[in-house]
C-alpha cells in the first residue's frame, strides 16, 4: 500500500478485501472513517514489518511511524496522517495504543518468532491485537471499563485464532507463535518453524491456544450482551467472523497436511446479515 492510501483511508479502499471491511461498513460515517483509518496505519506498519527490507530499514520505519504517531497526538501530523486528526480528538484515541501496535511490529522485526514462552505470546497479542482493539472501542463508544476488557478478550481471541489458522503461512516466513510451552508439552523438541508444522504431534500444541481463543470467545460475548446491540454491532460481527473459522480449523483438524481455512463470501453475508441490524 503507498502513503498517499494511508493519507486517505476514509473511502475504506485499504480495507476492502477483508472481513473488518464488511463489519466496519455499516457504521455511522464518523464512526466508519476512524475505523479505517485505524484499519490503514495497522496495516501500513504490518506490512513494513512483513516486508523483506533488510531489518535496519524496517526498524527505521516504524521508528518514523513513532514519530509521525507524535505529531498526530500534539496536533500537528505529517500530511499522511492529517486526516486522522478530527477522528483523535472525536473519540479520544490514545498515542500509548497506537504505539502499542508499533511495539508489536517491532517484535516481528527485531527477529524472528519462534516459539515464545507464553509470556512473550501473550504480550505479543496485547499489542498487535488487543491496542487495535483499545482504539476501536472508542469509536464504538464502550464505557471505559468494559471497553477495555472486550479488547483485551477479542484482541486475544482474534490474534489466537489467527496463530491457529497461519500456521503454515506463518512458517513459509519463518515464524513460530506457538509457545514453547504448548510445544514441551506436546513432546516436540526445537523451534524449527518448518519441522514443527509436519510433527504429528502438532494437534497436541494447537490443543492449548484452542482452548485459551474459545475462552477469550465467551468472555467477549458475555461483555457484548451488557451493551445496546447498535454500540456492539461491529465488534460481534468480527466476532463471528473469527469464531466461524475457528470453528472450520477444528473441523478440519490440525495434523499435517493442512488445507487452507478460510470464511466463504456466502459465509459472511450471512452472518452480517443476522448481526447487523439493530
Amino acid at each position: 500500500m503507498s502513503m498517499e492510501a494511508a493519507a486517505d483511508a476514509s473511502s475504506g479502499a485499504s480495507a476492502s478485501g477483508s472481513s473488518f471491511y464488511a463489519a466496519m461498513r455499516i457504521l455511522p460515517r464518523a464512526q466508519r472513517e476512524a475505523m479505517f483509518q485505524i484499519y490503514t496505519f495497522c496495516r501500513e506498519v504490518d506490512d513494513i514489518a512483513d516486508s523483506d527490507d533488510p531489518r535496519p530499514q524496517r526498524r527505521a520505519a516504524l521508528a518514523q511511524w513513532r514519530r509521525d504517531i507524535d505529531a498526530l497526538c500534539e496536533g500537528n501530523p505529517p500530511q499522511r496522517l492529517a486526516s486522522y486528526l478530527p477522528s483523535v480528538r472525536a473519540f479520544g484515541l490514545q498515542r500509548d495504543d497506537f504505539l502499542a501496535v508499533i511495539d508489536g511490529m517491532e517484535m516481528d522485526v527485531q527477529g524472528d518468532i519462534r516459539a515464545p514462552d507464553a509470556a512473550t505470546l501473550d504480550l505479543y497479542c496485547d499489542r498487535v491485537a488487543s491496542a487495535v482493539g483499545r482504539l476501536s472501542v472508542r469509536v464504538f463508544g464502550l464505557p471505559e471499563q468494559d471497553g477495555k476488557l472486550l479488547a483485551h478478550h477479542l484482541g486475544r481471541a482474534l490474534q489466537l485464532t489467527n496463530i491457529l489458522r497461519d500456521i503454515d503461512e506463518d512458517a513459509g516466513i519463518g515464524r513460530l507463535y506457538l509457545p514453547r510451552e504448548a510445544l514441551d508439552a506436546a513432546g516436540i523438541a526445537g523451534d524449527d518453524p518448518q519441522a514443527v508444522a509436519r510433527d504429528p504431534n502438532l494437534p497436541k500444541a494447537c490443543a492449548p491456544l484452542l482452548a485459551q481463543a474459545r475462552a477469550h470467545f465467551i468472555e467477549s460475548d458475555a461483555i457484548m450482551r451488557r451493551h445496546p446491540r447498535r454500540v456492539v454491532r461491529a465488534p460481534r460481527i468480527m466476532s463471528k467472523y473469527y469464531h466461524a473459522i475457528l470453528d472450520r480449523l477444528v473441523e478440519r483438524g490440525f495434523a499435517p497436511p493442512r488445507a487452507p481455512v478460510r470464511l466463504s463470501t456466502a459465509a459472511k453475508l450471512m452472518i452480517l446479515a443476522r448481526y447487523a441490524v439493530i
